[in-house]
């Protein structure tokens, strides 16, 4: 039982960035059905990665010195870049968030579940039930958020999709000098 509760928390921990990334992905108005798409997406990358993190992490980390702050950080303000972009071309503010787009947006947000995966076996033996509470976690709050931020963008207009953008390009900054 305490194992269970101790998944659910990081699950939990690792859909909070999701959680406030989709808030402010939100506010362009994504349709129900591609915020229904974004959030499988992200729930499949949530169970995928720590797996590839548990098999792969170790090596690619000590070969290639990646950062997996600095490089959501680059694609988080590319998407707040192309948001900005779009809330300023045009009067009609939905923004055409593309399957690769979309790929890009949850390979952002479940690079930490990768890095988790390298230690995951510290936590837990049974890997599929931990990459199994990972991926409903992280699928409800990305749904929430963007449904959520949807909301908002009803209530306070064209001032949410700045918002929201501004958000996205902070949190990317933020992430580049962590």
């Amino acid at each position: 039982m305490l194992e269970i509760i101790t998944l659910f928390s990081v699950g939990l921990a690792l859909s909070m960035d999701t959680f406030s990334l989709s808030l402010g992905l939100g506010t362009f108005n994504i349709s129900n059905r591609k915020a229904l798409l974004l959030a499988l997406i992200v729930g499949i990358m949530h169970f995928l990665m720590p797996y590839l993190g548990m098999l792969l992490g170790n090596t690619l980390i000590s070969i290639f010195k990646i950062n997996n702050n600095f490089l959501l950080g680059l694609i988080l303000i590319a998407i707040s870049l192309e948001m900005l972009f779009d809330l300023l071309k045009k009067e009609n503010r939905a923004f055409n968030l593309s399957l690769i787009g979309m790929f890009f947006f949850a390979l952002g947000v479940s690079l930490d579940s990768f890095s988790t995966g390298i230690g995951l076996n510290a936590i837990t033996h049974n890997i599929y039930m931990a990459m199994g509470i990972f991926s409903i976690c992280s699928f409800c709050f990305t749904y929430i958020g963007l449904i959520l931020g949807k909301y908002c963008n009803h209530i306070l207009g064209v001032y949410s999709s700045v918002l929201g953008s501004l958000l996205l390009l902070t949190i990317g900054i933020l992430h580049l000098f962590k």
